[in-house]
């Protein structure tokens, strides 16, 4: 009885707390394409496009994406592609909150729709069998006011002053670096008294000339929905764009940088005569466990990835017996190689591969990180995709870092966009005592016996 009054409170709690959410965003509109098929209940689509919502779900807790994330899931025809798109002005709470309860929202609303688009004030959420990444998409058009009055005092003043401040900030949201916001306010004056607020936004994964196309197209439905009106905005899947006479967004926030993860506090040294806490002593293991073998295992897959590409690319030229003996006979260069040389060798720019290769990543000399006998043979825009996924992997701050099946669909898919990483751990705070202490290394002369069977 009392197992099941506690299992009650507990579910009218987690009712309460999605009604909570869900009040404190403002729907605007869903969309379910009637050209689109539907999928059947416990196929492999719905299995694919609950593994994509899943994923949206949890990366909108991340702090460097900007707002946006895409993915992919799946092998044509059951192929899912997915995306959100979170209002430039949010923060990353209600973005977070917005995408959570659009997951649930937009399956209520389009029930076995192979494609849907889901619109909140503060996000937009959106799945098809299609890819629509990177693409200008204006499939759809959604015309909304605010407030149905005219403007009274020069209309057509002010219909000039809206075009042409949407104009002049579509030009600074299109120009933004790779991977950023392509997102901009402006407030401009009407009447003495009265200022127009304006802002424009496209997906970050558009290129500057598409974000451009895509807003002078919305810009050029002006007079079809909003003239002389107030207030009114236009949206695409791709970008929209929004003015009214209040200001309507947060100002501050497009200037707001993420704030910098705290310094870690030192731990008090103990008191005399106490004993140190078994626990502690496990903790402090497996933080140095794991910020030392991560970036090892993730670079090392890195290579593996190109040493795979290279075995592939012998098969296909050779006959099987030739094949097999050459894959030993590259085996044995490999392994003798890097042994007796003391491992791979690091190019010319720091004293561990982790650190040589977010140096390399900033110099934009991602290449100069594969190794010299793979070079000729290893696809240098694919090994760029993984050396991206693997610094994401071990990033300092553990709540930027993706998860393990975002880090799969990653690996599955080339077409989802992939946030800028940040600093990986352990590097940039003591490279300068590694430089100095550097010539109080000792080499470690070893042998290596190679056995073959007889």
């Amino acid at each position: 009885m009392v197992s099941l009054k506690f299992s009650i409170i507990l579910l009218s709690l987690f009712s309460l707390a999605i009604i909570t959410q869900a009040q404190d965003l403002t729907y605007l509109k869903y969309i379910c394409p009637k050209n689109y098929a539907y999928y059947m209940p416990n196929s492999t689509y719905e299995a694919n496009l609950n593994l994509i919502l899943s994923s949206l779900s949890s990366n909108a807790t991340r702090n460097n994406i900007n707002g946006f994330y895409n993915v992919s899931a799946g092998q044509a025809p059951d192929v899912v592609y997915g995306m959100f798109l979170c209002r430039g002005d949010v923060s990353n709470s209600v973005c977070r909150n917005c995408v959570t309860f659009g997951t649930k929202d937009v399956l209520q609303r389009c029930q076995m729709e192979k494609a849907a688009v889901i619109l909140y004030d503060e996000c937009e959420l959106r799945y098809s069998n299609r890819n629509f990444f990177s693409t200008v998409d204006q499939n759809f058009t959604l015309f909304m006011m605010q407030s149905p009055n005219n403007v009274t005092v020069e209309p057509d003043r002010f219909n000039q002053l809206v075009a042409t401040t949407l104009n002049n900030i579509s030009t600074r949201a299109a120009s933004a670096a790779s991977g950023a916001k392509k997102f901009a306010v402006q407030q401009a004056n009407y009447t003495g008294d009265q200022k127009l607020y304006s802002l424009v936004q496209c997906t970050p994964d558009l290129s500057t000339s598409d974000c451009s196309r895509c807003l002078e197209g919305a810009i050029s439905k002006l007079g079809d929905c909003c003239n002389r009106r107030q207030g009114g905005r236009v949206i695409f899947a791709s970008c929209n764009f929004r003015y009214e006479l209040y200001e309507f967004y947060n100002a501050t926030a497009e200037v707001e940088a993420v704030p910098a993860p705290p310094p870690a506090t030192p731990s008090p040294p103990p008191a005399s005569g106490s004993k140190t806490s078994g626990k502690g002593k496990e903790r402090t293991i497996l933080k140095t466990v794991l910020g030392t073998s991560i970036p090892i295992v993730v670079l090392a897959f890195l290579t593996a990835s190109c040493i795979i590409y290279f075995r592939r690319i012998r098969r296909k030229e050779t006959d099987e017996e030739k094949n097999h003996r050459s894959f030993f006979q590259e085996l044995r260069k490999s392994r003798g190689s890097t042994f007796a040389e003391g491992g791979y060798h690091l190019p010319r720019c720091a004293p561990s591969l982790l650190a040589c290769a977010w140096q390399l990543w900033n110099e934009g000399n991602k290449a100069e990180l594969i190794d010299p006998m793979l070079s000729d043979s290893c696809n240098a825009e694919e090994f760029s995709r993984y050396m991206h996924i693997g610094l994401l992997c071990v990033q300092e701050d553990a709540s930027d870092r993706p998860t393990m099946s975002s880090v799969v669909l990653m690996l599955k898919s080339h077409n989802s966009f992939l946030p800028q990483p940040e600093r990986p751990a352990f590097v940039g705070r003591f490279m300068d005592n590694l430089e100095a202490t550097a010539s109080n290394f000792s080499v470690n002369e070893m042998t290596l016996s190679d056995f073959d069977a007889r």
